[in-house]
């Protein structure tokens, strides 16, 4: 999709004044935690860690219990999430560096696709539809799309890739780093600055976040807050670990305390959007961008960088009081390339002509309307994870089933998530036919996407 910014769709009076039009868009803030497992919030089931707040704006809105990411790690996620357009079809399927040549394990002969190691500028992104709207856009946090191409004509300095650049007015914290030096300040960070000795990172960016909805109230604004909590480095206020060290059920309190924090961060925030009366027309979307990686996905299979539940699925909550029913379940699957057609859509923007979108807009389900269509979502994970431990597949989900298909041997695994979420027993051999019908359909949607695959390695 090339970067042309189209005129809005049936919106075109707002730009003879766009204050006329403010108070019927709403604002949007989106939040997406970094590495949270599915099971890691208090109400997705974790008894042990407290997070009141994500509660309450689950309590206030909707919760989706079948969700999922984009990919098993960040930077394709994020991507997605940005452009609308999976991951296969951006040619970025790893977290950034990667490697862009690809990547072989000693002793095997499977090597990964090249890969694409950032955002290409070409794209346009969520925000940069929001912008030429009237929103005012900033991004908090982390960014992780800015990694350098380090060949030939492909050589870009890493500035010309960051927020800035994509369609945000405002950047704080985001630049080519996949976790923070630290999460206390000195941050060492390019586009953050110090703040007093000791200052806790979750609590500065929710401080961040709010300073530009304040200096934003009077037009309709788009903020993206990316937290980096929960990446490593693990680190939090020394008195929430106390706290979880007194729980003998808590096996990581560091951890713990790192989701506690957060969780807090987000509440003061919610806390002052209150109270600026900005509740009401807002839209509030919040999620991780994989599964998680540090704490106990069960009763989840894997963790991140693979392509069971525990690598991909995810909590997804959206708060959007008089459009979302309070308190209301949503089970049915939705994935992070669904995010740009539904911001869109909650903005009253159409996609723009002959442009391509992989997603689909979430506002039926919202509403507990008809109107969603799709009968399969997809993943694509050709790349070894950092930790290099897990298998080089494809994958897709139609209604209960599951299929992973394997690179380095063709395995096809296929299981019934209806009845088996720890996805423990393999029906392949028990149901050839639906394993062919599935596997039909995700060779197709590989084409479709011009996906690369693994290759083997020449041998001598």
């Amino acid at each position: 999709m090339m970067k042309t910014i189209y005129p809005l769709f049936g919106l075109w009076l707002c730009t003879l004044d766009i204050s006329l039009c403010a108070t019927h868009r709403p604002n949007i803030v989106v939040i997406m935690a970094d590495d949270l497992g599915w099971r890691d919030l208090h109400c997705y089931g974790n008894e042990q860690i407290d997070t009141p707040f994500l509660d309450q704006l689950a309590a206030e809105g909707m919760r989706f219990t079948d969700a999922y990411a984009a990919a098993p790690v960040c930077s394709p996620t994020r991507a997605a999430m940005m452009t609308g357009l999976a991951p296969a079809r951006l040619r970025l399927t790893n977290h950034a560096p990667g490697n862009p040549d690809g990547f072989s394990l000693p002793g095997s002969d499977l090597q990964e696709p090249e890969t694409v190691r950032h955002l290409a500028l070409s794209y346009t992104t969520i925000a940069e539809r929001l912008s030429a709207a009237g929103y005012a856009t900033g991004h908090v946090g982390k960014w992780h799309l800015s990694y350098v191409n380090p060949r030939g004509s492909e050589q870009r300095d890493q500035r010309e890739l960051y927020p800035e650049k994509q369609g945000f007015d405002v950047n704080i914290g985001g630049n080519s780093s996949g976790g923070p030096p630290s999460y206390f300040s000195p941050y060492r960070n390019p586009t953050l600055k110090d703040g007093e000795a000791g200052e806790y990172l979750p609590q500065r960016l929710a401080d961040e976040a709010m300073n530009f909805v304040r200096s934003n109230r009077g037009r309709p604004f788009f903020l993206n807050w990316w937290p980096y909590s929960v990446h490593y480095p693990m680190q939090a206020p020394a008195e929430l670990i106390a706290k979880y060290r007194q729980r003998q059920e808590v096996k990581d309190p560091v951890y713990a305390a790192m989701i506690e924090g957060m969780d807090a961060a987000i509440g003061r925030f919610l806390k002052q959007l209150d109270e600026a009366g900005l509740r009401d027309n807002t839209l509030i979307l919040f999620k991780s961008d994989n599964g998680g990686y540090s704490g106990d996905n069960r009763p989840l299979r894997g963790f991140k960088g693979t392509l069971y539940e525990g690598g991909i699925r995810v909590p997804w909550i959206v708060r959007w009081p008089g459009r979302v029913p309070a308190g209301s379940i949503c089970a049915t699957p939705v994935i992070s390339t669904d995010c740009h057609p539904t911001l869109l859509a909650a903005a009253g923007l159409q996609p723009a002509p002959g442009s391509t979108l992989d997603g689909r807009s979430l506002i039926p389900l919202f509403e507990q309307k008809s109107g969603f269509d799709r009968d399969a979502i997809f993943f694509h994970y050709p790349n070894y994870a950092f930790h290099k431990k897990n298998r080089l597949g494809s994958a897709m989900r139609a209604g209960d089933f599951k299929l992973i298909t394997y690179y380095d041997n063709g395995e096809l695994e296929l299981y019934r998530l209806s009845s088996d979420i720890g996805e423990e027993e393999n029906l392949s051999q028990q149901h050839p036919e639906i394993v062919r019908r599935l596997k039909d359909k995700l060779d197709a949607w590989l084409r479709q996407t011009d996906a690369r695959l693994p290759v083997r390695k020449a041998t001598k």
